[in-house]
């Protein structure tokens, strides 16, 4: 198979300070950081010292504000209303950036998180809410969204850049969308079965859906999971797999805001 459409090198990233006990071992891998702002999960104190972490390693940084639902680590949906969650994600992304300018550490962009950003991903005037709010506090942060999604399109329509993003560890239907975490087979724990994942991804441009689809695929980072039992695994055999391919794991530029 030939690879015309491949990438030549792919931002790995990993959803990290959520109380994980793989973080510091994962920042020596990913080339991207999302960092939690302690609603979903972890505290002031993580949030700090994984920024430090990532910014010693010359990580790029993002903010990951989630639902404030620590019982269900942010990953059941809450009925409230845009406004309220706008409000919401505006604290969080205050706390970090209050983190982050401490550390010395740059932030480059926001990654929502679970039932937030599936949200997001599915509800256009959802999402233009909250990235209006962002856009107000920090016009040049990025969003890091699910490629071809709702979340996409906001991002342009508000005129934030973004980062299009796939994952390795999930599946996919075939609307492009992430399969429920409710429905078997959602989450991909066989490590060959990421890599090939991975692989298609950057090489081949393209996911196989859960019930066996080709989708297209535009994503220039790719998500390894902190909290999977297996991430650090995963992490490591992505990786080498994308090094063997002649891949370069570097942060690639973002896609700028639609003029």
């Amino acid at each position: 198979m030939t690879h015309d459409h491949a990438l030549k090198a792919m931002d790995l990233n990993a959803d990290l300070g959520e109380g994980a006990t793989n973080d510091v071992a994962l920042l020596e891998i990913v080339s991207s950081a999302s960092i939690a702002c302690g609603a979903h999960a972890g505290n002031d104190d993580l949030m700090h010292e994984t920024i430090r972490q990532a910014a010693q390693r010359h990580v790029r940084i993002g903010a990951h504000p989630g639902y404030p639902d620590r019982k269900n680590f942010g990953r059941l949906e809450l009925d409230l209303p845009a406004d309220e969650v706008a409000g919401r994600v505006a604290e969080q992304l205050e706390r970090f950036l209050e983190a982050a300018h401490t550390a010395d550490a740059q932030t480059s962009y926001v990654k929502l998180h679970g039932a937030l950003y599936n949200r997001a991903a599915s509800d256009f005037d959802f999402s233009c809410r909250i990235f209006e709010r962002i856009q107000q506090m920090q016009p040049q942060l990025a969003i890091m969204a699910l490629d071809n999604s709702s979340q996409v399109k906001a991002a342009r329509h508000v005129g934030l850049g973004y980062i299009p993003e796939a994952f390795a560890d999930r599946r996919y239907s075939a609307d492009g969308k992430l399969v429920s975490r409710t429905q078997p087979g959602a989450v991909i724990h066989d490590a060959a079965s990421a890599v090939t994942q991975a692989l298609a991804i950057v090489r081949d441009r393209r996911i196989t859906t859960l019930d066996n689809q080709t989708i297209a695929s535009g994503a220039t980072s790719l998500c390894l999971h902190g909290d999977n039992a297996q991430a650090l695994t995963l992490a490591r055999r992505i990786r080498d797999a994308l090094k063997q391919a002649g891949i370069t794991i570097r942060a690639l530029p973002l896609s700028p805001p639609a003029l």
